[in-house]
């Protein structure tokens, strides 16, 4: 294997791969990615079991050949050096030349490279980058953190047959739902659930940055997206998502439409004297006025209220201040609308103007 490449275009490819190598893995193998250069085209590959990402490299190659070149070392090398490198194997040695540097790595036996996962029968639905991207960061924030109940550190891809695409994410304190409508998704079943690990997909955002279309495959275990030329596989999160359907309030009666910002910067100037486990804030909603207020008793205590647009009777309620204004961050507009019901059920957060995509959350309320 021998091969000439420009640092920007090398160094690029390896830095969307660093979190996806395993740097403390029993196998040795995992803290390698694959180079594999063939007659006309170079591609590197990086798995951690779950997870796989397959990068073409724009090169020029001299001689074709593999190599399992450790991820780390080989990337922080690149880094310091000039533009033009150049990458010759040598037995079980990969070596590295730019100007007057040189390195020399050893490498491992390719063939112990984990073998790429065959999806099998897949459906094919093509997707808008914005909508994908747009969905994950939407939704992402409101998964779990090592939970025990396993399937709540990932997201739901909810496919419907009727066209309706769902990304939904819920630690079981709150729920962050995006949804948009899809044209020509051609489902064989009724639907399709998919359940995708929070990592994978906080690593496939790196890929979605320059492009526009993204093909998505669903098999019977795995998921792959390609994206132009990159195809990144992920393996399905086994189990059972909540019903987060029935979650969703349909009929508060208490109706607020406030300025997205004005909320956000009140909840963080409250929240700064709040107990810093819960982040506990009160609310008290009147018709037009919304009281926000927070004590710790070793500290001090603070008060801030803003103008709101209420229906309503008078209403108190307690929250943690950064789901609240996390929910609010992925509002598009101005203005939220947030709807309430009793002191001890979940409101209900969504954009106050309408789009072609629906975007909502549910937050629980804390005891005061």
């Amino acid at each position: 294997m021998h091969l000439r490449i420009k640092k920007q275009k090398i160094q690029e490819v390896l830095s969307k791969i660093q979190n996806i190598v395993e740097k403390k893995s029993m196998m040795a193998i995992l803290n390698h990615f694959l180079i594999d250069v063939t007659e006309d085209a170079v591609f590197i590959l990086a798995t951690d079991l779950e997870t796989a990402v397959k990068q073409p490299l724009e090169a020029e190659i001299i001689e074709t050949g593999k190599a399992c070149i450790p991820a780390r070392k080989f990337y922080e090398i690149v880094r310091e050096l000039d533009e033009n490198i150049e990458i010759k194997l040598s037995e079980q040695w990969i070596k590295i030349q730019s100007g007057r540097s040189n390195f020399r790595l050893a490498t491992l036996d390719y063939s112990e490279f984990p073998v790429w996962p065959q999806i099998g029968d897949a459906i094919k639905i093509n997707l808008s980058r914005d909508f994908l991207l747009t969905a994950i960061e939407n939704t992402i924030y409101a998964s779990g953190e090592a939970d025990a109940r396993y399937v709540l550190n990932g997201l739901l891809l909810h496919i419907k047959k009727s066209s309706e695409f769902s990304i939904v994410g819920t630690d079981g304190h709150r729920l962050a739902h995006f949804k948009v409508m899809i044209e020509n998704i051609n489902l064989v079943e009724e639907e399709k659930k998919i359940i995708l690990s929070k990592k994978s997909l906080n690593e496939l955002k790196k890929f979605l940055s320059d492009t526009n279309t993204v093909s998505l495959y669903i098999g019977r275990t795995h998921v792959m997206c390609e994206i132009d030329g990159v195809s990144f596989l992920t393996r399905m999160i086994e189990g059972t998502y909540p019903d987060y359907e029935s979650v969703i309030p349909k009929n508060n009666d208490k109706i607020a439409i406030v300025d997205k910002n004005s909320l956000i910067a009140s909840l963080k100037r409250v929240s700064v004297l709040s107990r810093e486990k819960q982040n506990a804030v009160k609310t008290e909603w009147d018709k037009d006025l919304l009281v926000l207020s927070s004590s710790d008793p070793e500290i001090g205590e603070a008060r801030d209220e803003i103008t709101i647009d209420y229906s309503g009777d008078p209403f108190i309620i307690g929250f943690n201040a950064r789901y609240i204004i996390e929910a609010l961050e992925r509002i598009t507009s101005d203005k939220a609308k947030i709807t309430m019901s009793e002191e001890d059920r979940a409101i209900y957060i969504t954009d106050a103007e309408t789009s072609s995509s629906l975007y909502e959350c549910v937050v629980m309320p804390l005891r005061l």
